[in-house]
């Protein structure tokens, strides 16, 4: 099974195709594609590619389906014997994406053929 790790929002993600994962928030609206161009490592069942710090010309394109939140996280801060509280909280901004491809230059991985 090929997969690679890529790079996106400070985070780095191991994918492969078909694979749903959560990002942080991207600038594409559901239905679309989105492209990552940060590919750091690339393996096949046989060959294994790392980049250095990335792989030139490699791609990996996914599907977006739906622009969503992550879960409340609460950050509650408290001082003994003083009085003092405060409660903060937030949720993250995340892009729920398909992996659709994975290509690394000439090569390209799944069921399709490079084209010639």
């Amino acid at each position: 099974m090929a997969y690679a790790i890529i790079r996106t929002g400070g985070r780095q993600f191991r994918v492969a195709e078909g694979d749903t994962i959560d990002v942080d928030l991207l600038d594409v609206e559901p239905g679309k594609t989105a492209s990552f161009g940060d590919v750091l490592l690339f393996a096949d069942g046989k060959d294994l590619t790392q980049g250095n710090p990335v792989i030139a010309g490699a791609k990996v394109t996914a599907e977006v389906l739906e622009q969503r939140k992550d879960k409340k996280v609460i950050a509650f801060k408290y001082r003994r014997r003083k009085g003092y509280h405060r409660t903060v909280g937030h949720r993250r901004k995340l892009t729920r994406v398909k992996i659709t491809t994975i290509s690394v230059g000439a090569k390209k991985s799944g069921s399709k053929k490079a084209e010639k």
